[in-house]
């Protein structure tokens, strides 16, 4: 019987489609395509190669109502925001513009006598494990500069989302990218894991949970395959006292709540100096107040389910767990929240450490709320954490938020901002948020490798 991959709606638990996993004997096939086909690929001019990346992102920007309205089915964001395509393309777009430069030979020495420099060379075959929170935008990350650098790519996309693996390839090909250049497959864990340890693939991007990306460790184990992952975070945000409160309310309270709080950089933690913890309080609890919580297809609704309903049980878990160990839920049920996929966004107060609230990665609309008396006591809290990704600091001192920057455990820092990717910045981590190098000029060494040419001149 043919295992098959089901894409679960979150709206009402019905399914959205269904695709077959392909046999190990399958995927030998789609590999062995990449593989053969790389070379060529790698031949072609860079401005070529570049010309089809980008043709193949104004194809995905063609319908971005359906986008829309897919991601809405898949993953139950609201159609109200109009899908991914802005971030998508400002991804793409970039390192596309970088591409010549940041690939460009280091030029050590040419002279009569010798020629010495270092290239970038594509490692082959690519393989993208991408997430299902925001599709579109973490598959382009690796897939777009993947491509540029002249490697062949083979993405696998989470089960939540199996649409959009299918509609970036219908995208690449219409653009006239060749069909074994890129590949879209559905793949299980087991297969997956034989594919690596096989050392299929010569390089291994994951995006998703540590549990994950442990499992991608384990099966890429005395390979040497390079595996680069993003693992999540428990992202903290710090508000000065110098901070504007309403900027600082408005910004961490949509970096905690939007997409129903499922987002990899996503604030789980807010310090507030003690000046304006109560302050900071009301207004948050007032804006999360004004949430609409439904169906994503309904143009009212701003918070929609979360993806899945063994997601909202984590999240309902521990805010039951924190409050039964003295914490206090400031947000009142909603009326659509059914206690399966719809949650209710919660704000929660009388927080520690303790808790699995404060500590855990909870992936969903919930944020813990704690004063603090100075910089040296939010620096404590916010490295207090097994994940490093991002964290935020609002304040009018950019010296002092530069200073506390430099002593934070996290691979970003935002000051009056939070939950964003900058595609000029490398999108990296520490701890057990994995270790990779996305985006900007350190995406392209990532996904190439240096070498190097000693010529000496007769």
């Amino acid at each position: 019987m043919t295992k098959t991959l089901k894409c679960i709606s979150p709206i009402d638990g019905s399914t959205y489609l269904e695709r077959p996993v392909l046999s190990r004997a399958d995927a030998d096939t789609v590999v062995n395509a990449a593989g053969a086909a790389q070379p060529a690929w790698a031949t072609r001019p860079m401005a070529e190669r570049i010309k089809l990346v980008r043709a193949a992102v104004a194809e995905v920007g063609k319908d971005t109502g359906r986008m829309a309205l897919e991601l809405a089915y898949q993953m139950g964001r609201p159609v109200r925001y109009g899908g991914e395509f802005g971030g998508f393309e400002e991804r793409a777009l970039h390192m596309a513009s970088i591409a010549e430069t940041a690939l460009a030979p280091l030029i050590i020495e040419d002279s009569d006598q010798f020629l010495r420099k270092i290239e970038r060379e594509p490692h082959g075959v690519v393989f993208v494990v991408a997430p299902w929170n925001y599709p579109y935008m973490t598959a382009i990350n690796t897939v777009a500069p993947a491509l540029i650098a002249g490697n062949t790519v083979i993405l696998k996309h989470a089960t939540q989302t199996l649409q959009v693996g299918e509609r970036l390839a219908e995208a690449f090909y219409a653009a006239g990218i060749p069909r074994d250049v890129f590949q879209n497959v559905f793949l299980d864990h087991d297969t997956t894991s034989a594919l690596i340890a096989a050392r299929s693939f010569d390089f291994v991007n994951f995006t998703g949970s540590v549990g994950g990306g442990q499992a991608m460790e384990r099966a890429a184990a005395g390979t040497f395959t390079p595996v680069s992952t993003e693992l999540g975070g428990k992202d903290p945000g710090y508000v000065r006292a110098d901070a504007d409160l309403d900027a600082a309310v408005d910004g961490l309270m949509d970096g905690a709540m939007f997409n129903s709080g499922q987002c990899c950089c996503g604030i789980e933690r807010i310090y507030v100096h003690e000046s304006l913890f109560d302050a900071y309080v009301e207004k948050a609890v007032a804006l999360v107040n004004t949430y609409v919580l439904g169906n994503p297809l309904e143009a009212e609704t701003t918070i929609g389910p979360m993806a899945n309903i063994r997601f909202a049980t984590e999240v309902r878990a521990q805010i039951d767990e924190a409050v039964a160990d003295g914490a206090t839920a400031h947000i009142a049920t909603f009326k659509a929240d059914d206690g399966a996929a719809y949650l209710t966004p919660q704000v929660l107060t009388d927080v520690t450490h303790k808790m699995r609230v404060m500590r855990d990665e909870s992936f969903g609309p919930v944020v813990g709320i704690m004063s603090v008396k100075d910089d040296d006591e939010a620096i404590a809290c916010m490295n207090d954490s097994m994940f490093g990704l991002t964290a935020a600091i609002y304040t009018k001192d950019a010296d002092a938020a530069e200073a506390i920057a430099k002593r934070l455990q996290t691979g970003t820092v935002f000051m009056n901002r939070c939950d964003y990717l900058d595609p000029a910045l490398c999108w990296t981590g520490c701890k057990d948020t994995g270790r990779g190098a996305g985006l900007s000029v350190l995406g392209f060494q990532a996904l190439t490798r240096p070498k190097s040419y000693h010529l000496k001149k007769v």
